[in-house]
């Protein structure tokens, strides 16, 4: 734990004076980031560095599982994070990404795991829709077959979740939003994407177009209504 916690005097020794510049400019103009990414906590996956982004770049929620709670008038972390994000600093993608091996998936496809933790049962009951999909449809996986493909369909599950919070519904309806869903294959060192088209999981490569689970064009009701009534 101490040679973790010193590497901060080698932040303050190299990494601040080596980008002075780019902390100047964070500090006086504030930040823009261009995504908000919506990851599992699991110390093996690093946002910044699967997106090697750098400071003011990217916007993270990490939390068990990468979940996002459908909206409710009840106040929590991610959904403030959410609004903030879509509000205030203009964000216009959100990545859901969820990742192989994951604890949280393990837990909800074996729920004995979570004796003693009711809070974590809880909190996974908003991955219900997934484990119930995976059941129904592909009762015969078991094992880590099963967790992946939890895994997967836990993203499609949160990004489903995610449009129901008003801030982003609106964007979405303005066609200002674009939403990914993302899964980290942990021992491939490859990321995997949603194509909304398609509706499969395809590896992201720098030589196609990236997927997209939704991309942003406008979705306003009103215009279906007036097309109808044409």
């Amino acid at each position: 734990m101490n040679e973790l916690i010193g590497r901060v005097f080698s932040f303050e020794k190299f990494v601040f004076p080596n980008s002075g510049e780019l902390f100047a400019k964070l500090s006086s103009q504030g930040q823009a980031p261009k995504a908000l990414m919506i990851s599992c906590a699991d110390s093996r996956i690093v946002p910044e560095q699967i997106l090697q982004a750098q400071p003011g770049e990217l916007f993270v929620c990490r939390n068990a599982g990468n979940i996002v709670p459908p909206f409710a008038t009840m106040n929590g972390g991610v959904s403030s994070t959410v609004e903030y994000a879509v509000v205030a600093l203009g964000v216009r993608d959100i990545i859901v990404c969820g990742h192989s091996d994951c604890g949280a998936m393990k837990a909800l496809s074996d729920p004995s795991m979570l004796d003693g933790m009711p809070n974590v049962a809880a909190w996974l009951r908003h991955g219900a829709a997934a484990a119930h999909v995976v059941s129904r449809c592909c009762p015969e996986l078991s094992g880590q077959d099963r967790v992946r493909a939890l895994s997967l369909e836990n993203v499609i599950a949160q990004l489903a979740h995610l449009r129901t919070h008003p801030s982003v519904a609106a964007a979405i309806a303005q066609g200002e939003m674009a939403l990914h869903g993302w899964f980290v294959d942990i021992n491939a060192g490859q990321v995997l994407g949603l194509d909304g088209d398609c509706g499969q999981f395809v590896p992201m490569r720098d030589d196609r177009p990236l997927p997209v689970a939704l991309s942003a064009r406008r979705r306003f009701g009103s215009d279906y209504g007036a097309e109808a009534a044409e």
